[in-house]
């Protein structure tokens, strides 16, 4: 199957990409190289570095003709979608009716939509967190990521196009960005590894349900391989508290910092974890990444990436 993934050049989007590849599927990228590295690409895909509103979108759909489309493009920072809910209604609304649009006119059999599970559950008095629990973000990334998923359902109302929007818990692994407000396993690898000071925002024990990467490209790939419609959450079902990572890192890395706390986040959510039944059930996908054996895979990453010399990067095509 020949399937456009956008974002591709990004964290989980370079995972999904490369799986993609390797389950022999045709491959084409779309990414702006705003959060993307070029390094990420997976080799054997055609890449092209294009925004989603650009005005060319609709000429690569002529010319790719992809089967399916997994959108993973997304403007991903809960802090900037307060500081600029415009831009971030943009990328994430906007970019997303765009993408359906052209899929709709050029055939696309499958659509796979990025959502997201805490953003859109909020501080929930049901854990771990079902799909029909009721969705009432409280930050404008959260809106608009539920916005798209209205605007997914519509386009299968009107035009039948079929989809699946997969509400990720919180994703973590290699090439994740340690400069970003999402990866605290990356920040916190990064730091360690660097010998710079971690701090752990508030307490500490506030809990996340901390997904591997490669579960989550497996998770597309089931459920590109899938005619079900919905949402579905990805996650593991298990609360982790942020002082329980930071442990398990500094023994990983080998770093003998101490734990040393700063002032809470304002606002930030208290418990997230999501309820992941749904998609085993009718996908046959489970988590299968401990996470001791991802955060270890995670470390020998940022290991390494510290340890290797620069290099020029590829041309895009």
């Amino acid at each position: 199957m020949k399937v456009l993934v956008t974002g591709g050049a990004g964290f989980i989007g370079s995972h999904i990409a490369e799986r993609l590849v390797a389950e022999g599927h045709e491959v084409v990228i779309v990414d702006d190289l705003i959060t993307g590295h070029i390094e990420n690409l997976a080799l054997s895909a055609r890449f092209y570095q294009m925004d989603l509103q650009s005005p060319w979108l609709d000429e690569l759909f002529k010319i790719e003709q992809p089967q399916a489309v997994v959108h993973q493009a997304a403007q991903a920072s809960v802090r900037r979608s307060v500081d600029d809910p415009v831009y971030d209604a943009s990328v994430n609304v906007l970019g997303t009716v765009g993408l359906l649009q052209a899929s709709v006119r050029h055939g696309v059999r499958r659509f796979l939509f990025a959502s997201t599970g805490g953003a859109l559950y909020g501080d929930a008095q049901v854990t771990p967190t079902p799909e029909d629990y009721p969705t009432l973000p409280v930050s404008p990334y959260g809106a608009s990521k539920l916005a798209a998923e209205v605007y997914l359902r519509t386009f299968h109302a009107v035009h039948g196009l079929s989809y699946a929007a997969l509400r990720y818990a919180n994703v973590y692994g290699p090439r994740q960005d340690p400069h970003g407000e999402a990866g605290v396993v990356a920040i916190f690898s990064r730091r360690l590894l660097s010998g710079e000071t971690t701090r752990i925002n508030g307490d500490g024990k506030q809990t996340r349900d901390f997904v591997y990467v490669g579960d989550v490209a497996d998770a597309n790939v089931r459920a590109l391989a899938s005619d079900a419609i919905g949402s579905f959450n990805v996650g593991t079902g298990i609360e982790t508290d942020i002082n329980a990572i930071f442990q398990l890192l500094r023994a990983l890395t080998g770093s003998n910092q101490a734990e040393v706390h700063g002032p809470p986040l304002p606002g930030e959510q208290r418990r997230s974890v999501v309820d992941a039944r749904k998609i085993e059930k009718v996908m046959g996908w489970r988590p299968r990444t401990s996470l001791k054996t991802g955060l270890t895979a995670t470390a020998r990453y940022f290991r390494e990436a510290q340890a290797a010399p620069a290099t020029a990067p590829a041309q895009p095509v």
